[in-house]
């Protein structure tokens, strides 16, 4: 959910359908069939590059980065070249071979433990859909409706299977004043745009679209995620009161920006942003924010059929800092692996929250993670930089991070690369294993950060993704806050700062 409060009118938009042709093909058409296939791969390719490359000036920042995935991923050999197998061992026509892989990528998407990159799968989804566009004839999706009101009329909702980042660029100059999608999470596409746009936005709703008609009055609850079908004129009257003190406290609120926040007996409280793309922290820095809190380094592998270089990573992290202009930024090591392949790499972990990631894939690949170290280290002469490191379980894993950073500290030496030697160096804590045996990490690094998310997770042995259980995923469980409070309180023994992330360390208006 996107908070916030939108009372207007439907316009259901349309999608494409993963219900296709089924048939087999002669050994004799197979070439023709798997050059049909690419034909439109490389046409919704060069669609999607060219709005991407000719966005308007007033298209929400994220749009670039988001069509961008889509055409890496129209050119990705686990998308392209499997789905040509499958027509070359199958027989399968292309529309048949295209859903069969597009479903395999889904299932494995499905299973990942991060929300995040679960949330992804909606885009192979909509790369699927638009070939099969492309494939059937058939026009990408668009709003069905041409109903636009008037001047005095309720703004525009729009009501959709799931929208594209494409798609999106179709409703610009729309009054639409909400998003409602029957897919989706908190961190699908959709709600990624909606929340850049400050606009309510309700996702995963299940059948909803079926259930809504062209034009119909609705009540999005951004706060609730209840929506309101023909409401009586006395729900009506009630939530234009609400969307109206609403918008007068946001209001309100811009004139604090620059405020320090401190609490009525006197404690300061720093409040940093956590962003996954360079270009976020120009918005963290607009808003006030203390610095970055977690920027999540994995965002510069996902998506791309090979590594990042050196330099990219150094002029992407280059980039935050000097935006920031001398804020704190904490660059959090690649949080990747087990269900979260990279360059070509297909083997998904039996428990992947259990297997080879974060820090221990990291150690597990020496040259990737000191290609890594070497970029934040070359980048720390821009700004204030802090290297956080995720998934630490015990005291000999922050033992070899050290030692790696002393290697990447020399190789720079050798070349006469410079670098800032006073890098603060600091530990997710979200295994409640170190939480619990938190003093020598206290002891031993310079700062600490409590993954909520992650920590609720294990320490409740419930996979919040996960529909049947995520009742019991309690962040006020009397267990999750005493490790909290265990870890607070060694960082203060310890006298090192200790920052919490994850929802729980975040308060939307």
């Amino acid at each position: 959910m996107v908070k916030g409060y939108a009372i207007g009118r439907a316009a259901i938009m349309g999608a494409a359908t993963l219900e296709v042709p089924h048939y087999r093909i002669a050994r004799t058409a197979v070439q023709a069939e798997c050059e049909r296939l690419c034909s439109a791969m490389d046409r919704a390719r060069n669609e999607v590059s060219s709005l991407a490359a000719n966005l308007p000036a007033d298209a929400p920042k994220e749009m670039a980065g988001l069509l961008g995935v889509h055409a890496l991923l129209l050119d990705d050999p686990m998308l392209r070249s499997q789905t040509e197998a499958l027509i070359h061992e199958r027989l399968y026509n292309a529309e048949w071979a295209l859903t069969t892989q597009g479903q395999s990528l889904l299932e494995q998407f499905s299973v990942m433990p991060d929300e995040y990159l679960r949330e992804r799968g909606s885009d192979i989804r909509q790369v699927i859909e638009r070939v099969l566009g492309l494939l059937s004839g058939n026009q990408q999706p668009t709003l069905q409706s041409d109903w636009n009101g008037d001047e005095q009329a309720e703004a525009l909702i729009v009501v959709a299977r799931d929208i594209a980042p494409a798609d999106m660029l179709g409703l610009r100059g729309a009054k639409f004043a909400a998003f409602l999608t029957d897919l989706g999470g908190p961190t699908s596409h959709t709600a990624i745009v909606a929340r850049s746009l400050n606009v309510p936005a309700v996702v995963g709703l299940g059948g909803f679209r079926a259930l809504v008609r062209d034009g119909d009055l609705l009540i999005v609850d951004g706060f609730t995620g209840a929506v309101m079908v023909n409401p009586p004129e006395t729900v009506l009257k009630e939530y234009q009161d609400k969307q109206r003190e609403f918008l007068d406290a946001r209001a309100k609120l811009d004139f604090l920006r620059n405020s320090e926040a401190i609490t009525l007996d006197g404690i300061r409280v720093h409040l940093e942003a956590n962003i996954e793309l360079p270009e976020e922290a120009e918005d963290a820095y607009a808003a006030g924010a203390d610095g970055i809190g977690l920027f999540r380094s994995e965002f510069l592998f996902m998506g791309r059929q090979t590594l990042p270089t050196e330099d990219e990573q150094f002029h992407a992290y280059r980039s935050v800092l000097e935006t920031m202009k001398g804020k704190p930024v904490t660059i959090r090591t690649l949080d990747i692996g087990g269900d979260k392949v990279l360059d070509g790499e297909q083997t998904v972990a039996t428990n992947p929250a259990l297997g080879l990631r974060a820090v221990r894939y990291c150690l597990a690949h020496p040259e990737l993670f000191q290609t890594q170290l070497r970029a934040l280290l070359r980048a720390s002469m821009f700004g204030s930089l802090r290297i956080l490191v995720p998934m630490i379980s015990s005291m000999a894993e922050v033992i070899a991070v050290r030692k790696a950073l002393l290697q990447a500290q020399s190789d720079l030496s050798a070349i006469g690369i410079p670098y800032r030697t006073d890098i603060q160096l600091g530990a997710m804590v979200e295994v409640p294993a170190t939480a619990i045996a938190i003093e020598p990490f206290a002891a031993n690094l310079d700062f600490l950060s409590i993954g909520t998310n992650d920590l609720i997770q294990y320490v409740m042995a419930v996979d919040r993704g996960d529909s049947e259980v995520a009742d019991l995923y309690d962040p006020l469980h009397p267990a999750v806050l005493r490790l909290i409070a265990h870890t607070i309180n060694a960082g203060e023994r310890f006298n090192i700062p200790v920052s919490v992330c994850g929802e729980m360390g975040v308060t939307q208006t």
